[in-house]
């Protein structure tokens, strides 16, 4: 019985299988497209598969039907970028015409498919001159949110017909316009003892902004962009408060008892030498040392008009080196593993502050750039 259910559900998924490959199910669905493609990538591999034959001698007609009854209703509607949306409909019957041809099983069910290049030559300048009017429109609204449309539709214009006109220029106006240009402040370095540190971070912050791109309206400019006169945003960011060096030494002693450990052999009667189990005592001291480090880094976003702070973060970060060692009196069998390796170690020097600084600076980084992602991602 097993046996036979096995080889129905076997049998139920070829079914399937080769149903969905041979393009029926999409065809039956109305996805002309889809069953044109699905019916051909069948016949590379098999030429000679019936249901692919038939399924792509059905499908492949009335795709091209439905995308030709499409055009014309384009043709005679008021969309203002029907031509656009015409050569869309004709790329997608080139797309099946170049599917065919490169299928030997295809072509003898579909020996002389439709292919549209001409027309898509004819109507090129035609979409780029409506999707060129309607970027001058959203332009001379002089607003932010009509250049960032505005750039889009000269970016589809010139992908329509590279060049056309002037929509290069336009291209560069609309984006200008459509950037939101934010000026950056360099962190004031809080003592000259840390300014290498510092360096380090401010170059990484400086990597991140200058790169920036989330977003391709948002640009970040340094103090040493003086042609930026107005812009739209001030960022300042700066280290409020850090202490680096605190130390904190830590002592635990303690009483260690194991049981049931060889503490020697004794020689039976018979000469038959036996383990003696026994309890042994350490008083173990363990030693820590930690050198606290830690900082404070405000960021302010202002109106670049009118000096209004739009957003204040603060970001904290801190980093603990460690050092641990100990030492026992006593039988050394007593202790563990990690007891035993810690007692062989012995306090080593810290790094320099220098390094402290940059390593508490890290969790910082990582929070005011994913604040930075969250906050222009969408400006």
């Amino acid at each position: 019985m097993k046996q036979i259910i096995s080889y129905l559900f076997i049998f139920s998924f070829l079914v399937i299988f080769f149903s969905c490959t041979s393009g029926k199910k999409a065809y039956e669905t109305g996805n002309y497209d889809q069953s044109t493609i699905q019916a051909i990538e069948r016949l590379r591999k098999n030429p000679d598969n019936k249901k692919s034959r038939e399924v792509l001698a059905e499908s492949y007609p009335l795709a091209v039907r439905y995308h030709m009854d499409r055009i014309n209703n384009l043709r005679n509607s008021n969309d203002p970028f029907k031509n656009g949306k015409m050569i869309d409909e004709y790329e997608r019957m080139n797309y099946l015409y170049e599917q065919v041809m490169r299928s030997p099983g295809a072509i003898s069910v579909i020996p002389d498919p439709q292919k549209y290049y001409s027309e898509i030559s004819m109507l090129s300048q035609l979409a780029a001159e409506e999707q060129y009017q309607a970027g001058m429109e959203a332009l001379n609204t002089g607003m932010r949110e009509g250049a960032k449309q505005a750039y889009q539709y000269f970016l589809q214009t010139d992908i329509f017909s590279p060049g056309y006109k002037d929509v290069r220029e336009k291209m560069n106006e609309s984006l200008n316009l459509a950037t939101l240009k934010v000026k950056v402040e360099q962190i004031p370095v809080p003592t000259a003892n840390y300014k290498i540190s510092l360096d380090f971070f401010q170059d990484q912050v400086d990597q991140f902004l200058f790169h920036y791109s989330d977003n391709e309206f948002v640009r970040f400019f340094s103090p040493q962009d003086t042609w930026l006169e107005h812009p739209d945003q001030v960022m300042v960011l700066m280290i409020d408060e850090f202490m680096v060096g605190n130390t904190n030494n830590f002592q635990n002693s303690r009483e260690i008892v194991r049981d049931s450990v060889v503490v020697g052999k004794i020689k039976m009667d018979d000469g038959i030498e036996k383990e003696v189990l026994g309890t042994v005592k350490a008083s173990f001291t363990e030693y820590r040392r930690e050198i606290v480090s830690n900082g404070l880094l405000s960021m302010r976003i202002m109106d670049g008009n009118t000096n209004r702070v739009i957003m204040h973060e603060k970001f904290p970060g801190e980093f603990v080196w460690v050092s641990s060692w100990a030492s026992f009196n006593g039988d050394e069998r007593a202790l563990d593993e990690e007891q035993l390796r810690l007692s062989k170690s012995r306090p080593f020097d810290p790094p320099p502050p220098q390094e402290l600084f940059i390593e508490f600076t890290k969790p910082i980084y990582g929070q005011l750039t994913s604040t930075i992602h969250r906050y222009y991602r969408n400006y």
